[in-house]
């Protein structure tokens, strides 16, 4: 599977995505000045632009973005286990009609690439449509995550955003430490031991299932020096943000990309914006799934 989407997303693919995102970012940060502040930074900025890129990278029409967004969103309340089934129910066959159509329609695309992989037989339809839910589902609500998380850390680090400001040549590390200290959503994934594993006094067997928590990791003080400072200079910075090994996430390019454009031109547009309320007054979004917060309220 991972084979089959190597492809999609292509160093290549992602270098010609990457000026239609800033100038999806430049639309959104332009409707966000024109607004009085303050602003819900999420609401602006950090949730449209990641569901907007994923939908263009899939192909996702124009007319049915919003159905298909709605599922996702549906999809991961774990309040509601009957909503969010019939939400991803309908997600999953959504998905497949689309496929379907772009196996006569094919485009620049992702679906048009499982499609294609569809019809040569090196997937199943169902094993696609549940491919695609997955890249929806991760390359929305996860990227808007980190955002979120980021501006917040820059915000509450006015010397780590100076020096950004200052010195535009740290965005790469900027952005990976974003990432290392994101702290809510997707925090934890399940793997399996492929051999009997000694850790201390705890033997973990073969085939066993291990929770591994990644916030942990990436606090680890045998890693990483002073791990709770937020410091947009740390290198080396060898984060499991994105998982490891076989588990690396296929989408890694894509989500770095949106975030150094985002980052690069965020504090550039807005050089004064600052949090609108204490951060104390900030709430959390208690969805374990998509983590993050209710809201980012900023002015300038």
């Amino acid at each position: 599977m991972r084979v089959l989407l190597s492809k999609s997303f292509s160093a290549k693919r992602m270098a010609a995505l990457k000026p239609w995102i800033e100038g999806l970012a430049d639309d959104l940060l332009s409707a966000m000045a024109e607004q009085d502040s303050p602003v819900d930074l999420i609401a602006s900025l950090a949730g449209p632009l990641p569901t907007l890129v994923i939908f263009e990278l899939l192909g996702v029409p124009r007319t049915e973005r919003e159905q298909f967004k709605a599922w996702s969103v549906q999809g991961a309340d774990p309040a509601d286990a009957r909503s969010s089934r019939v939400a991803m129910e309908n997600l999953f066959a959504g998905m497949r009609k689309l496929l379907e159509r772009k196996r006569t329609e094919p485009a620049q695309a992702v679906l048009s690439d499982l499609a294609a992989a569809c019809t040569a037989g090196a997937l199943t339809m169902p094993e696609a449509s549940t491919m695609a839910s997955g890249l929806l589902f991760a390359g929305n609500g996860t990227t808007a995550d980190v955002i979120q998380w980021g501006a917040l850390h820059l915000l509450t680090n006015p010397r780590q955003r100076e020096a950004l400001q200052r010195d535009p040549s740290l965005l790469d590390s900027a952005v990976e430490e974003i990432l290392r200290r994101r702290m809510t959503g997707g925090d934890t994934l399940a793997h399996y031991a492929g051999a009997d594993i000694e850790i201390g006094d705890v033997t973990i067997r073969s085939g066993d299932a291990v929770v591994i928590n990644f916030v942990g990791a990436n606090h680890d003080p045998r890693v990483f020096s002073r791990p709770d400072r937020f410091d947009i200079t740390r290198t080396p910075n060898p984060h499991l943000a994105f998982g490891h090994g076989r588990h690396l996430c296929v989408g890694r390019s894509l989500a770095r990309s949106e975030l150094r454009v985002v980052f690069g031109k965020l504090f550039e547009r807005f050089p004064t914006l600052r949090l609108a309320i204490p951060v104390n007054e900030l709430r959390s979004n208690d969805n374990p799934i998509v983590g993050g917060l209710c809201e980012l309220p900023v002015a300038w």
